[in-house]
């Protein structure tokens, strides 16, 4: 499978880098074709201007030039992998910038035409969708208040995929004061998982 795996942690010594580290390894190790973004190591511009806002609708083919090549990869991708960490509820400012001028009309959907109707989707050859995150919240508290970033994904952005699209969330919670066996555990169950898509 043809997968598009997307980083997004500031920090190379992170314990982040050391699951991303690891998916690509076991992906690579399944005999999957891999594409990867490292959103802060190639430092993505993730601030929409107001050019390109006003560019948006209008003239969407200006800011899909200026990220060709992250077009590219969507394309190209049967599967996405996203590794990150949940701050303040969601993704980083770097991986939701991403979306908004990656994911742009034209690319990922086709504007609704009117009121009340839905947008249509365009990457609806999307097959397989793999989270992985790290929260310091603990779990009881996200499952409360409903886990928005978890809702993002799986609901949000899986909606413009294939209908038969398979989902895997995975997210080690209260980061904050885990112990090292318990990430080392983390890192081997994403290890297993990755060896199973």
């Amino acid at each position: 499978m043809n997968l598009l795996v997307v980083y997004a942690h500031p920090v190379p010594t992170s314990f982040n880098a050391a699951i991303f580290e690891t998916v690509k390894s076991s992906l690579t190790k399944a005999g999957h074709s891999l594409r990867v973004v490292d959103l802060y190591a190639e430092n993505f511009q993730p601030i929409l201007t107001r050019e390109e806002r006003e560019a948006y609708l209008d003239n969407t083919e200006l800011l899909t030039e200026r990220v060709r090549d992250h077009v590219d990869n969507l394309h190209w991708a049967d599967g996405l992998v996203f590794v990150f960490p949940t701050w303040y509820y969601g993704p980083p400012a770097m991986l939701k910038g991403w979306f908004e001028r990656v994911w742009l009309p034209g690319v990922t959907f086709e504007v609704a035409t009117k009121k009340g109707s839905k947008t249509t989707s365009k990457i609806s050859h999307i097959k397989r969708l793999v989270v992985v995150t790290t929260s310091g919240s603990p779990a009881w508290w996200l499952a409360l208040i409903g886990n928005p970033g978890k809702r993002l994904f799986l609901r949000g952005l899986r909606i413009l995929f294939n209908r038969r699209c398979k989902s895997t969330w995975l997210q080690l919670h209260e980061m904050n004061v885990v112990c090292q066996e318990e990430r080392e555990k983390f890192l081997k169950k994403v290890e297993t998982k990755m060896a199973k898509i």
